[in-house]
């Protein structure tokens, strides 16, 4: 029995560390990381000397928006001369805390890592990773508790950061298990045969050995999600779980590359194992937990009013707008949907929003479109959208969101009236199957840098990004219904939309209905697209094309899709146009004004020339 206690006491039980040793362990990690993050960027000082990878002439643009004191410090730290020196600083610093010396130099010496590391990260944009943000947060929180004199004050530090590494291991374990391939233990394979992250021998291996591969890849998502229960049983696990977290770190360094990760995270290590243990042991005798309770109570309020925050956002996108009305499909879902009725012998613009898009995203069109005052308009949200129910019991497939789009065209405008379908991205798929349903009534059909059913299978880059993005809107979907919303910044691209939508935009897209809907919506584009072959059905309705420079400039074989949709609607007594408009980009062509006023114009003088007798029309399209 004493040697099966000892050798469990080696594998199981807490690791008393006094706070002072803690505190030398921990800043002398983090000074390593810095030491190796400054040699680092001193040996490729051809990054950020003009035209380099971080070259500031072109980052400094990210902070046009910043105050212009902070935009002056920042040219000021960020010319080549101060950047190398602050380096050089940096790596003399880092050298002296590897060495013994006076607690308060210590402390200065952390807190001026810390500093550095925060004035040089817009500097190096890229290449500046996770470990360089976890080494400044233990820099200066080290370099605070050895300033500090209150036991209690360092005690509340030390809980600071290990509190900070157990949230660091949990969210990442969390994120990971909402992917495919960590949960069906393929994601090892997959990291470990990419170009950044990638180590032939070892992929190699998880090839020969799939079974075992799948243990690791588990064994990693057990160790963080479940990294807390080292707190348990007063630290029995303690051993196991930091001894098991350094292991992993240690073999991303070596298999990965991420030698700084090695480092930056074991330097939380020392505060978990300090916090850890049980206060009744000898060396921990006399630590202060009063900031955990402080933690709980202020986390039990930040949940509190993070759900209110997003109860009376929810209650804000499902009531609409005050002209709001709704109808129910033959699907059961109830669409909320906006009509404006114009002259009633001309045709109604119906606007088809594209997948993770709000009807409010047309605004500069439609305040168009509204301002001629001639034309009817009609915009909705699509089933789970805004105030829109989804409430079908079927497998979701695109056609249900084309049934929808049909009944609400019978619902809300006249069968003897015609419309104009107007759909942008995966609206303009969707518009392009219900101009087939709805027939005769539809006199043209408008992509606005429209989806292709194909585009999976013969655009590179819809192929490259589609893989990683059922992930992350699995991820977002999780993470707002956990009250994440209250933590999202508005996005750059609101603040371009007219006023009067901003907020509301801004609800739905921190609402978790919509990006729930959008993920409901991206499964059916991921099975449909990627099993689409031969040519597009021709569709005898005029046609208007808009395609987004940037979007065609960066993968030329969108173009030749947008054409292709074009040639589907080309015949005898049809106009058809195809146009790119300079400058914008997949998003802005509709949310810029510069770009939406303009495409509001082309819709708008397309749909007076569809009027025109069909020679006159096609004359004008040849001259054009």
């Amino acid at each position: 029995m004493s040697i099966a206690r000892k050798i469990a006491s080696a594998f199981l039980g807490p690791i008393p560390v006094s706070r002072e040793r803690a505190l030398g362990t921990s800043e002398r990690l983090a000074a390593a990381t810095a030491l190796t993050s400054s040699l680092e960027y001193l040996s490729q000082r051809g990054q950020i000397r003009r035209g380099g990878f971080n070259d500031w002439s072109v980052a400094r643009r990210a902070h046009a928006d910043s105050s212009p004191v902070t935009r002056k410090l920042l040219d000021l730290v960020s010319g080549e001369r101060t950047t190398t020196a602050l380096h050089v600083a940096r790596v003399a610093v880092s050298v002296g805390l590897l060495l013994p010396g006076d607690r308060r130099l210590r402390g200065l010496g952390s807190l001026f890592l810390g500093t550095t590391a925060l004035a040089l990260y817009p500097r190096h944009r890229y290449g500046t990773d996770g470990s360089d943000q976890v080494s400044t947060l233990v820099q200066t929180a080290m370099g605070a508790a050895r300033m500090s004199r209150s036991p209690a004050a360092q005690d509340a530090l030390m809980w600071y950061v290990a509190l900070q590494g157990n949230l660091s291991y949990v969210v990442a374990g969390w994120a990971k298990l909402l992917g495919a391939s960590w949960r069906d233990g393929t994601a090892l394979g997959g990291i470990l045969r990419t170009r950044t992250y990638g180590h032939e021998p070892t992929y190699a291996l998880t090839q020969k050995y799939p079974r075992t591969a799948r243990v690791l890849t588990h064994g990693v998502l057990a160790l963080e999600c479940l990294f807390p229960v080292a707190y348990l049983a007063g630290g029995r696990l303690a051993k196991p779980v930091i001894g098991a977290a350094a292991g992993f770190h240690l073999a991303n360094g070596f298999v990965m590359g991420l030698g700084r990760f090695v480092t930056s995270f074991v330097a939380m290590h020392p505060a978990i194992a300090y916090t850890s243990a049980p206060k009744s042991h000898s060396v921990i005798t006399g630590r202060d937990d009063r900031v955990l309770r402080t933690a709980a109570v202020v986390f039990a309020v930040a949940v509190s009013m993070s759900g209110a925050v997003a109860a009376h956002r929810r209650l804000r996108v499902t009531e609409g707008w005050p002209r709001s009305l709704r109808t129910t499909t033959r699907h059961g879902n109830e669409l909320q949907y906006e009509t404006h009725h114009g002259d009633l012998d001309r045709p109604v613009l119906v606007f088809v929003t594209g997948m993770l898009s709000t009807s409010e995203h047309f605004g500069w069109i439609t305040d168009k479109v509204l301002d001629d005052g001639r034309y009817g308009l009609l915009t909705y949200a699509r089933a789970g959208y805004a105030g829109s129910r989804y409430r079908s019991t079927a497998p979701y497939r695109l056609a249900e969101a084309v049934d929808d789009l049909c009944d609400l065209v019978a619902t809300a405008v006249p069968a003897d009236r015609d419309v104009m379908l107007v759909g942008h991205s995966l609206g303009g798929e969707l518009a392009r199957r219900a101009a087939a349903e709805l027939g005769e009534q539809v006199r043209a059909v408008v992509y606005l840098d429209s989806s292709h059913p194909g585009e999976l299978n013969r655009s590179w880059q819809q192929s490259a990004s589609a893989k990683p993005l059922g992930a992350s809107l699995s991820l977002m979907v999780w993470s707002l219904r956990c009250g994440a919303g209250v933590l999202l910044a508005r996005p750059g691209w609101l603040e371009a939309l007219p006023a009067m939508f901003r907020k509301r935009v801004f609800d739905q897209y921190a609402d978790a209905r919509m990006w729930a809907a959008g993920h409901r919506e991206w499964r059916a584009v991921q099975r449909e697209f990627g099993a689409h072959t031969g040519e597009l059905a021709p569709l005898p309705r005029h046609a208007l094309v808009i395609s987004a420079q940037r979007t065609v400039d960066r993968d030329p074989e969108h173009l030749l899709m947008h054409h292709e949709i074009a040639d589907a609607h080309r015949g005898a007594g049809r106009l058809v146009q195809t146009l790119v408009v300079e400058g914008a980009d997949h998003d802005s062509l509709l949310t810029d004004g510069r770009y939406g006023v303009e495409v509001g114009r082309l819709i708008l003088d397309f749909l007076a020339r569809t009027a025109e007798p069909a020679d006159t029309a096609e004359r004008r399209e040849r001259t054009a």
